[in-house]
Order: structure tokens, then sequence, then C-alpha cells
């Protein structure tokens, strides 16, 4: 009888030397992937699971996908970035969190929970560009698991990815380092960070700390990122008042032109106590982001619910620039990245 491999022995055999860590006395390492910096020994893991110590050497995922879709580009969501062209999004197995709510927990969380059962598919860089071509995507994107634990290989698919002309991107929880963005920079455009509240309590369960990504997005801005921020929006979890207008203060504090994206929760995976998030509450959140400074809010995930939030305005003569219908585009006015009536400049990756 054939001896069963498990998920985590057939994810071992396909791996590298990563690059994103320093070696240590008695053949330990320290990963620079995320924020958790793990100090790991010999024969362990990190918090990922799957960025592991052999010999005093780290090992980190290569050559395979846990999942695999195209998408128009406002579903990652990225609003401000090429509207209306399709993505062909990746992702890989593991994750440095362990959210409750998580959406894509059966890739995220498929090497701490049993149930999520996710297999990979293998695939060489080549063969995932040639997909991209084929299927007329004109970005590619890793997403799905957390990026950021698997950045050696994402960035050898951007490579490839940047000498056929694609756009590059992160859908990331910003749990990141100096040293991991210095590392990505060269090859991915744009970046979107889950800034999944504004207290550690809230953190702490979800596995992570807050300064991190706080520090993690002052450096994306720092270093010349496209960036948009989205807060999913949990009833009773992180959505009073005092909260979000802390978020909306920390983001136009950096800079008024980030886009802010506050979203819909609806009950997944272990978190199915609280509500579905009402419109309300995401008019709301837009509200307090706007009145906080910020001039580009959305409020997403219930399209044809939330009015003139689904749209881009301009915020000098407040024309309708992108007309949207969730992820759908129904106008785009924006002309060489500026206004087509008053010529004032619209921050972002137009194209």
């Amino acid at each position: 009888m054939a001896e069963t491999i498990t998920l985590k022995e057939l994810l071992t055999e396909h791996t590298r030397e990563g690059l994103l860590y320093e070696s240590m006395p008695d053949k330990w390492v320290r990963c620079y992937a995320c924020g958790h910096r793990c100090k790991i020994p010999p024969g362990k893991d990190g918090i990922c699971r799957v960025r592991f110590n052999r010999d005093g050497k780290l090992f980190v995922p290569w050559g395979y996908v846990g999942a695999l879709q195209l998408d128009p580009v406002e579903k990652k969501p990225f609003f401000h970035a090429y509207p209306g062209s399709k993505a062909l999004s990746f992702g890989m197995l593991g994750c440095d969190y362990h959210c409750g709510y998580c959406q894509n927990w059966v890739t995220s969380q498929a090497l701490r929970d049993p149930v999520a059962g996710s297999s990979p598919d293998f695939i060489s860089p080549e063969e995932f560009i040639d997909l991209a071509l084929k299927n007329k995507a004109k970005i590619v994107t890793s997403t799905y698991n957390e990026p950021l634990i698997t950045s050696e290989w994402a960035v050898e698919i951007f490579r490839m990815a940047k000498q056929v002309g694609l756009i590059t991107s992160y859908v990331s929880n910003g749990n990141g380092t100096s040293e991991v963005l210095e590392y990505i920079k060269p090859w991915v455009d744009l970046y979107k960070v889950d800034l999944k509240g504004f207290r550690q309590k809230e953190y702490s369960q979800l596995g992570g700390v807050l300064q991190n990504v706080l520090d993690t997005i002052k450096m994306l801005h720092e270093r010349g990122f496209w960036m948009e921020i989205v807060t999913l929006l949990v009833p009773g979890f992180n959505d009073s008042e005092e909260e979000l207008r802390d978020i909306a203060s920390f983001l136009a504090g950096i800079s008024p032109d980030i886009p802010w994206h506050v979203t819909a929760f609806h009950k997944d995976y272990k978190m199915i106590d609280p509500d579905n998030t009402p419109v309300s509450t995401l008019i709301r959140a837009a509200e307090i982001g706007y009145n906080a400074g910020l001039r580009y809010v959305y409020a997403g995930n219930l399209p044809g619910q939330v009015g003139k939030y689904e749209n881009t305005f301009c915020p000098s003569c407040h024309e309708t620039l992108v007309e949207r219908w969730g992820f759908r585009v129904a106008k785009n006015e924006v002309k060489d990245g500026s206004c087509f009536k008053c010529g004032t400049t619209i921050p972002g990756r137009w194209g």
C-alpha cells in the first residue's frame, strides 16, 4: 500500500533556498520576509509554516500556485490603477496571520487547518506568463495568501512579467520589513494593504502587530509604490466612529491622496457571530474618511447600494471621473492622469 504524503511534505519538495534571511550562530536563521522576523532553529518552520530552516539555510516556497484566477483589477481592489484591466491573480499556501474571518482561508490556512485541504498546482514562471498573455491580462497579482512570505517566488515571476510589459502587484496584510520592501521594490508596481483596524487588541487576535503595518504603510509611501488601503469593517470589532477616525487621520497624515476602501464583512470561516456589515456603516465610514481630509474614499462589496461612494471624483471641480458598479467600470473620464474638465492631476497609475 502506497504511503500517503502530507501537504507539508509535498510543499517541502517544492522549495529553494531563500534570499530574505541572515545566518545566526548554531545554524539558526533570522527571516526578514515579514514583520515577525522569525528566529528559526534547524529543522523548524517560521510562523508562516512555509519558510523553514534546513541545516542552517532558509528554504522558501517555489514552483507552484495554490490558487489562480483572472479578475478585474477593481476586485483586488485597485481603483486608481488601470481601470477595467484584467489581473491574473495567483497565490501560494500559508500565511503569517490567522484571521478568523479570512475569505481566502482555504489557501492561507492550508497548513494550520486540516479542513482547508487546498492542494498546489505546479507551474513554471514561463507557463504563468504565457497564461497571462493568452488571457490578455495587463496585470499579474500575488494574492490569496500573504505575498510577503513568498516574495522570492513572486519576484521570479515578476522579473519575467516586466520583460513582456506586464504590471505587477501585491495584495497584502502589510506586515512588512524594510528588507523585504527593498527586495521587491524593483519588481512590484502596485501594493494594496489590508489595514484591519487601529487597535493592537484586534491585531493580537489576528496574529499581528499593528505598529508593523503602520510602519509598512509609511515605508511603501516613502518608496514610491502605488498604494491603496482596504479596511474590512466587522461589526463590533473595528467599526466604531473613534477607530474609523483614527484610521482616516493616520492615512491623511501620510498623504490625502491615498485611496481608502471600506468594505463589507460577511460571515466566513470561523467568524460567524457578527452580523454582516450594513450599508449605513460603509457610508458612515466613507464620510469619516472625507471629513478627515482624504480625497478618495470608496465603499465596497455591496454593488449598487452605496451610491456615489463607488465612484472617483475630481477633488477640485467634483466632476465624476470614474463611474463603477461593483467591479465593472461604466465610465472613465480620466485623461492622461488628469480630470478631463479642469485638468487637476488625479494620483494613480492610469496608463
